[in-house]
């Protein structure tokens, strides 16, 4: 008699115990009856009739995906090796469960070729100088596409672009061909400026001999607490004079 009593009461434990799903707050219950899908359901204490109702948990919190390495041909046929971070979440339970097999794989898998598809339209330079750009380019294919999952996708990360030793050589050599452009720029843009104040500098001597004497002057002045030979130049209007004198002919004597 005992053990015809103890046998429901131990089926009827089992039963509950298979029945009662407590799901934490970041997590959610897709409840299918008989096959169709009943509804969407937690956090909490659930009930869940064990042959008549099936259950799938989701978990809605961010989550952090390696894209794996890929072989991208640039658009400059430059051929590099890139990979990236994804960082996504499962906003609709009900479309992540039901309208893919496997949305984690599955948006895996759209990030690869999204990747692939984005880079290969830019040049090797974009690559490096603009990857903010890209990751923007390449966050909207993704998060437009994977909407229909239930997928929002937060953010996308370039993490390294690979290059071969040769090409790394090659943009050495190119980076460094930049700098010497660069400096004989700024060398001539000083030379240009230096020729500019000295033709000011010249103008203003002209106009004013006062100034045109004072700076005769201190030019001597330095020459000689320099060196121990003081050479002196000679104005050019005695130059002149002394032109004019030996041009003049010679005064005939008078007749006696």
């Amino acid at each position: 008699m005992l053990i015809s009593y103890l046998v429901p009461v131990v089926l009827l434990v089992i039963l509950l115990a298979a029945s009662i799903r407590i799901l934490p707050e970041y997590k959610r219950g897709v409840v299918f009856f008989l096959g169709r899908f009943q509804g969407v359901k937690g956090p909490g204490l659930l009930i869940i009739i064990p042959g008549i109702q099936k259950m799938q948990v989701v978990d809605l919190r961010v989550i952090t995906m390696d894209v794996p390495e890929q072989d991208v041909i640039s658009q400059d046929n430059v051929t590099v090796k890139v990979n990236a971070v994804l960082y996504f979440r499962v906003v609709d339970p009900e479309k992540a469960i039901i309208q893919v097999e496997n949305f984690v794989n599955a948006t895996s898998q759209l990030a690869q070729t999204t990747l692939r598809s984005v880079l290969g339209k830019h040049d090797l330079d974009e690559m490096l100088s603009e990857r903010d750009k890209l990751n923007d380019d390449i966050q909207e294919i993704i998060d437009s596409s994977a909407e229909s999952w239930g997928i929002k996708v937060a953010n996308v990360e370039i993490k390294h672009v690979d290059l071969d030793e040769s090409m790394i050589r090659a943009i050495a050599r190119q980076a460094e061909a930049e700098r010497e452009r660069r400096a004989k720029v700024i060398h001539a843009e000083g030379e240009l400026q230096a020729s500019q104040k000295l033709v000011e500098a010249a103008h203003v001597l002209s106009a004013n001999p006062a100034a045109l004497q004072l700076r005769y002057l201190q030019t001597m002045g330095d020459m000689g607490s320099k060196n121990s030979t003081v050479v002196f130049p000679m104005p050019m209007d005695l130059l002149e004079a002394f032109k004019h004198m030996k041009a003049s002919p010679a005064a005939p004597d008078d007749a006696s």
